[in-house]
């Protein structure tokens, strides 16, 4: 994909690892599931399915045409495609990004990975924010043995906090999926996105 993360992208891969779709389809689905982290549609969305299309991760399925509309491509996931999606996911799940639309757009797709994989991904996540919250205490202790007043360090006490609530939540969905109360299997079901498109 052509920038690293490429939030639209990933979201038209998910969406077809569940079934092959065209990009109006795609489009009803992202609004009616409410993915706010995809922006600029509808034109961010075609755009993405061009470039997807020109790296070869999806290709053309099918042309449909109902009536007197216009021809449609359906599109579908190749083998490549899924190898990014999965990659690309499990990065954004285990890699904190100051940018905290990452972490929506990896937990709204999250479905895409295998359980275990994504079990994996979070645990990894956990790590990373234990050390980001440690060195960020770190800095907070130098700053308060150079004698700086707390409204210097209000900035840090928001991004600790911040790291914190997610770790804790994260933790959360850690726990979830041991015991078993969060799982899927393989791969989020075809029937759900049907259900929101045909519904």
């Amino acid at each position: 994909m052509a920038r690293r993360h490429d939030l639209v992208g990933l979201t038209v891969l998910a969406m077809l690892s569940v079934r092959a779709s065209h990009p109006y389809e795609l489009h009803r689905f992202i609004v009616d599931t409410h993915k706010d982290y995809v922006t600029g549609l509808p034109r961010s969305l075609y755009h993405a399915v061009e470039r997807l299309a020109e790296a070869e991760l999806i290709v053309p399925a099918k042309t449909d045409r109902e009536g007197r509309r216009p021809e449609r491509t359906v599109y579908e996931i190749t083998d490549d495609g899924r190898q990014e999606l999965a990659t690309k996911l499990r990065r954004l799940l285990e890699e904190p990004h100051p940018d905290r639309r990452t972490l929506v757009a990896a937990v709204s797709l999250i479905g895409a990975l295998p359980v275990r994989d994504a079990r994996t991904a979070l645990s990894t996540r956990t790590a990373s924010i234990e050390g980001t919250i440690s060195g960020i205490e770190a800095h907070m202790r130098v700053m308060t043995g150079n004698g700086l007043p707390d409204v210097l360090m209000l900035e840090l006490e928001c991004e600790r906090a911040l790291y914190a609530a997610e770790l804790a939540w994260v933790r959360t969905v850690l726990d979830r999926l041991e015991s078993g109360e969060l799982d899927w299997p393989g791969t989020v079901k075809q029937a759900l996105m049907e259900q929101v498109i045909d519904g």
